[in-house]
């Protein structure tokens, strides 16, 4: 079931520094980072839910595949594992490409891309901290010339270039828990990691993030607590743990970087009309 998605939010979806923020009649509120807070609590009444709006993010990023504002398409699934989560990602972005290919803008994708091929089912599964081994393995280096250890974000450039080298889509998965959101669910075989997934793909980079949802109450308490965050503006999202719900997990695709992957586009502002960068607001 589709759900539509207001621009407003009095909440942070992600880190609070790239949260873009204004007076809502004296009360402080932000474009939204995310959807997904509110399309948890459609679950129990709609099963599986999705939306594509618009979302900000106030990061002063200046990369290839950043913008400030981007078409997020985001979904949430319940009664799910962690593996079936992997495995609807996979079926997104290919089920989306068998289908322009088959169809009679197919063309077009050729004309930019003429070496375009549709993946192939299953991608490739590596854990962060095989990830950190594989870069170690390669040479690939922090800016500062040292190696990446547990705990560090790889950057967009050590990730496409690890990326790239492989050749072929990755599902990174289990990222420490001090990295992620507070809502991620913690791996029970590793607690101090959580059943978390960024998909990359050559030439791009991730282009989805994804986890597994924390459902239990105490658990949430205990995410808000690491992040030093006050769970009173989330009450509506902690009474879904508190009256009830269900193990399940979402992700968020940027659609303008699964473009950039299909035309082999080397910059999202070529993916999107009037791009907004953090040194771009002008049409």
């Amino acid at each position: 079931k589709q759900w539509y998605q207001r621009r407003v939010a009095i909440t942070a979806g992600e880190g609070g520094s790239t949260l873009f923020k204004f007076d809502y009649f004296g009360e402080e509120a932000y474009l939204t980072q995310s959807s997904q807070l509110y399309l948890e609590t459609c679950i129990p009444a709609l099963g599986n839910v999705y939306c594509i709006a618009q979302s900000y993010r106030a990061e002063s990023s200046h990369t290839r595949r950043h913008l400030s504002e981007f078409t997020h398409i985001e979904g949430e699934l319940p009664f799910i594992t962690f593996e079936q989560l992997l495995q609807a990602l996979e079926d997104l972005v290919c089920d989306t490409a068998e289908r322009i290919m088959t169809s009679k803008h197919s063309q077009l994708v050729l004309d930019i891309n003429p070496n375009f091929k549709v993946p192939q089912r299953p991608f490739k599964r590596m854990d962060y901290r095989d990830a950190l081994q594989y870069c170690k393995e390669h040479d690939i280096k922090k800016e500062d010339g040292t190696h990446f250890e547990f705990g560090d974000d790889i950057p967009e450039a050590p990730e496409r270039k690890m990326t790239d080298m492989i050749g072929e889509p990755i599902l990174l998965c289990r990222f420490p828990k001090a990295m992620k959101s507070f809502y991620m669910q913690p791996d029970l075989a590793d607690p101090i990691v959580t059943e978390s997934v960024d998909l990359l793909l050559p030439n791009v980079g991730e282009i989805i993030g994804g986890s597994m949802r924390i459902y239990d109450e105490k658990e949430l308490d205990a995410g808000f607590k690491r992040e030093g965050i006050s769970p009173d503006n989330y009450y509506w999202y902690v009474d879904q743990r508190k009256y009830g719900t269900t193990p399940h997990g979402g992700y968020g695709l940027g659609l303008e970087r699964y473009l950039m992957w299909l035309l082999n586009s080397n910059n999202v502002r070529e993916t999107c009309l009037y791009p907004r960068t953090a040194d771009r607001c002008k049409p």
